[in-house]
């Protein structure tokens, strides 16, 4: 995807969440809802770290210079975290403002507007399209930040289909399911929140990758018909992407210029991986006896024919 495209999914994102803020705002100050005003607080909140996200993703999707020759991508796990403390305090926000409005008995007039479940079924549908949309661009650019936004979306159709119960059981006589709705309401933002924090915490403590991925970067490289063995296979996030530094193993008497070829096609054939960014190989004489035990790399020497 182009730096272009990727621009273009955080202007679209946040021109959505501005458009919904404003409809919920306006049917909140015609109806009272506190349900609807809840999805307007999230919406707000959305529209404040759309914001974010759209300068993360222009700051992200600059090319390397001399200050940051890996590129500018370690950032976004800094932006989704923004992220997700925009999202908190507006969880947080309409928790309180829901506990205490039934603490209080003050849970409003029962609210019956045609325009309130409008809104919010129309939230939901947005939010659905946004959500598939954000995780499309996701899948397709690592991004740490338009996954968090998808999460977020997600989490929206539900908090919408909870507000929309809260609307219609005010309607037909009982008016604390709005605030209650409300409350459900937050614990699906907060609930988004924690999501989000989990997910690039590995990135920002440089966490191993999944262990397939590790598998399969083992896999390739004793796949190579000159390497006899592999060990000190570390591989771990360096912001989104991943380094990998490993040590192979080679017939002793191979030249300068052959261990050198061989290392080039381990090197070229780990980062053809879409989420690796720098592979670091150092080449050991097989007679050495620098082998190491690693359970993964004994598991995968196993199913490898004997050279």
């Amino acid at each position: 995807m182009s730096q272009r495209t990727v621009r273009r999914v955080g202007a679209v994102i946040l021109a959505v969440n501005v458009l919904l803020m404003v409809a919920k705002g306006l049917v909140w100050w015609a109806t009272g809802s506190l349900a609807v005003g809840s999805e307007a607080v999230n919406s707000l909140a959305d529209s404040a770290y759309s914001v974010v996200i759209l300068a993360g993703l222009y700051l992200t999707t600059r090319p390397p210079d001399f200050s940051h020759p890996h590129g500018h991508e370690r950032i976004e796990p800094f932006v989704s975290l923004f992220i997700a403390l925009g999202v908190f305090a507006a969880g947080g926000a309409v928790l309180w403002r829901a506990v205490s409005s039934v603490l209080s008995g003050e849970v409003g007039p029962a609210v019956t507007s045609p325009a309130a479940v409008a809104v919010l079924v129309g939230t939901a549908a947005v939010k659905f399209g946004l959500y598939r949309y954000c995780l499309e661009a996701a899948e397709r650019t690592h991004s740490p930040a338009l996954t968090a936004t998808a999460l977020d979306n997600r989490n929206d159709i539900l908090t919408a289909s909870a507000a929309l119960a809260g609307v219609l059981g005010s309607g037909v006589g009982f008016p604390v399911l709005d605030p209650i709705a409300a409350g459900v309401v937050s614990a699906g933002i907060l609930y988004t929140g924690y999501e989000i924090v989990q997910d690039n915490v590995d990135y920002l403590v440089g966490s191993a990758p999944p262990e397939d991925l590790r598998a399969e970067i083992v896999r390739r490289t004793l796949a190579h018909p000159e390497v006899r063995g592999a060990h000190d296979v570390i591989a771990h996030y360096v912001g989104p992407e991943i380094d990998v530094s490993l040590h192979i193993e080679v017939e002793g008497d191979r030249t300068l210029r052959e261990a050198h070829n061989i290392e080039t096609d381990i090197v070229e054939s780990i980062r053809e991986l879409e989420e690796v960014d720098d592979v670091f190989v150092h080449v050991d004489p097989k007679e050495l006896g620098e082998w190491k035990a690693d359970e993964t790399v004994d598991e995968l020497v196993e199913d490898e024919p004997r050279r």
